[in-house]
């Protein structure tokens, strides 16, 4: 038998072997436990991959991005596997890892019950106890049309082997050059168990699953169109221990105690009526009050920076965004055309940006006039699809803090440089501190204007990037059609990221406007164009505060700064007049005047998260003084009137938690 040499490829290190032909990747790992895959030349395999004389084999750990994929996948064969054996009518559509987990679709007669998940994560774990070995199959086309003849969605996907999409998850069935076959087979007896069409690779066994559980089952259309059939979809996690899953069902928890929209209900700050619809919310009053505040203070640090408020409609005639482009690239996401004056499209906006155009485009312009910075808070309208609408974080309605910035080529890197500065001091004014930067480059399908406009826009956002100091991650052919963009992620307080404020880079869409401006030398020369939204959606920043805050705003958002409590009826009054002289200074105060006892509604504001609770009895009254109660439980009495108020007023100017 001859000899191979490979390479065992680790972070920087290499290390050369000799083994003998037809030794695996599990032969050459065989005493870590942890590593369940090997990626060879760039691709994942499996641990029974033969290796070849030559190659380069890294080690794939469990806990690894790559690993935890594999992990999760194979948990959703498992999980397919106990649906059919519960469920022998259910057809398979798509299983893929997603973050933090995995779901599985199928076509069955009546959705999943609470009761039928518990059956599946029963039976999923008798599986996993099995030990069944994940074994590949090469199979041709005609095979697998055989052999999956009574899976009809598996027979769609074997249509389309090598044009299989990462959007809906297909690219794990089909997405290698060639068909595979993973069969699930009995530990002793090497007998068929169950099979699912895969390009894998997958665990070497069901035991190497560690630990999982079902979340939740929805409804799902197969391939994610609407104009396919509704399957069920379950979703599950899976961990590389138990520890891992249960620090996962906790972080969940907490997640679930700061969801916007509970909070919106509990708090009484907005709802998304089903008579107005999917993704369009109503602020109530204590929600408009928190919306007022955070527009108001943007307003102010705007004006500071030398921005020009201007406005727009709702509605415009399509040739505008046939002109734009967004009707090229981005008509499913508007919504349809209403017919008007003699069979004219009038659509309602997605963008402001075409309008902002034509407000530079309205008169002649001087480089004297540059830069010039256009903000408006314009409400869109987006077609999101009713699947991936989700409260405030992803309406169908929302108004940005837009921002379009016409400078010259020389002022481009200057006023990137001063714009992205400003993005990340109004973040943390709003009490954000934990940021990266995210690079989004050219699609190489859906782009407008020339490679060299493109690299050179690229680079001049790297450049801007690198000198915040932050870390900055590529984001490959993420860029909106007319240029690539920097986008802010931040961190929240329980360390989920969000994408936040938008600075992009545009030489595409000044052209297609034709716009100009007058150079010193009498010149027409074309403007650079930066597009900004800093909140991206106030709704959608909204909604990060609050769950950023389990609710508990700052004093300086809070919809009220603090509410007096009075012992008893006779306080009533002395506590009217203290709030009547904080309205003066600016301040929301009320007065709890009701009926309930003090305790009762000391509980009531605490529910409602109040920053401050005014406490008067006698001794208060006698001596003009109030007590202080914080959102902790922990009380400060006998302070006078006045320092009560200032330290009200102080604290609300100096933007600071309590």
């Amino acid at each position: 038998m001859s000899d191979v040499r490979v390479i065992i490829q680790r972070d920087s290190e290499r290390d050369e072997r000799v083994v003998a032909t037809g030794t695996t990747a599990a032969d050459l790992f065989a005493d870590e436990r942890t590593v369940i895959a090997a990626r060879v030349a760039g691709e994942l395999k499996d641990l029974s991959y033969a290796v070849r004389d030559g190659e380069t084999v890294e080690p794939v750990e469990i806990s690894s991005p790559d690993g935890l994929d594999i992990l999760r996948h194979s948990t959703a064969h498992v999980m397919a596997q106990a649906v059919q054996e519960l469920f022998p009518e259910a057809k398979l559509g798509i299983g893929p890892p997603v973050r933090d987990g995995f779901y599985y679709d199928f076509d069955v007669a009546k959705p999943f019950t609470p009761d039928d998940l518990k059956a599946i994560e029963k039976k999923m774990q008798e599986i996993q106890k099995r030990g069944q070995k994940f074994s590949r199959r090469v199979v041709t086309d005609e095979a697998a049309r055989e052999e999956l003849a009574d899976e009809p969605y598996k027979l769609e996907l074997i249509g389309i082997k090598g044009s299989a999409s990462t959007d809906d998850g297909a690219n794990v069935e089909v997405g290698a050059g060639e068909l595979t076959i993973y069969d699930n087979l009995d530990a002793k007896t090497g007998e068929l168990c169950w099979k699912d069409l895969c390009r894998g690779p997958h665990l070497p066994s069901t035991r190497n699953i560690p630990a999982f559980k079902l979340m939740r089952n929805a409804a799902a259309y197969w391939r994610g169109s609407e104009k396919n059939p509704m399957l069920q979809r379950i979703y599950g996690t899976a961990w590389p221990s138990k520890d891992e899953l249960k620090a996962h069902l906790d972080f969940l928890a907490e997640a679930e105690k700061r969801d916007h929209r509970r909070l919106g209900t509990e708090l009484d700050l907005f709802s998304i009526p089903d008579e107005i619809g999917s993704g369009l919310a109503v602020f109530h009053p204590k929600g408009g009050i928190i919306r007022r505040v955070m527009e108001d203070y943007s307003r102010k640090r705007h004006e500071e920076e030398d921005y020009e408020f201007v406005y727009s409609p709702h509605a415009t005639k399509g040739q505008l965004f046939e002109k734009s482009g967004h009707l090229d690239w981005y008509a499913e996401g508007m919504y349809p055309p209403m017919q008007l004056d003699g069979g004219t499209d009038y659509y309602l906006k997605p963008m402001n940006c075409p309008m902002h155009n034509l407000i530079f485009d309205a008169r002649g312009r001087s480089y004297r006039e540059l830069p010039l910075r256009l903000f408006e808070f314009g409400t869109v309208y987006r077609y999101e699809k009713s699947g991936v609408v989700h409260g405030l974080t992803r309406a169908r309605g929302f108004t940005q803090d837009d921002a379009h910035i016409y400078c010259t080529r020389e002022q481009m890197a200057q006023e990137l440089d001063r714009t992205l500065t400003f993005v990340l001091n109004l973040l943390r004014d709003y009490g954000l501190t934990d940021f990266y930067l995210e690079l989004s480059t050219k699609d190489p399908e859906k782009f407008v204007g020339s490679d060299e406009v493109w690299e050179e826009a690229t680079a001049t956002l790297r450049q801007v990037a690198e000198k915040q100091g932050l870390p900055l991650v590529p984001d490959p052919g993420g860029a909106a059609f007319y240029g690539p963009k920097i986008s802010v992620q931040c961190r929240d307080a329980i360390g989920r990221t969000w994408q936040m404020s938008t600075v992009q880079l545009d030489f595409n869409l000044p052209e297609r406007f034709d716009l100009e401006y007058t150079a010193a030398d009498g010149s027409r020369q074309r403007p650079v164009m930066i597009h900004r939204a800093l909140f991206g959606s106030i709704e959608r920043f909204f909604a990060v505060l609050l769950e950023h805050y389990a609710g508990a705003m700052p004093p300086w958002l809070a919809p009220v700064q603090a509410v007096g409590i009075p012992i008893g009826d006779g306080h009533v009054d002395y506590l009217k007049e203290f709030a009547a002289e904080a309205k003066k200074k600016g301040l929301r105060v009320e007065v709890d005047a009701s009926s309930d006892r003090m305790q009762k509604k000391i509980r009531n504001h605490q529910k409602l998260k109040v920053p401050f609770m005014i406490i008067v009895g006698d001794d208060d009254m006698a001596a003009g003084t109030v007590s202080f109660r914080y959102r902790d439980g922990s009380q400060e009495n006998g302070i006078p009137r006045d320092e009560a108020l200032a330290k009200l007023v102080k604290v609300v100017e100096d933007r600071v938690q309590v």
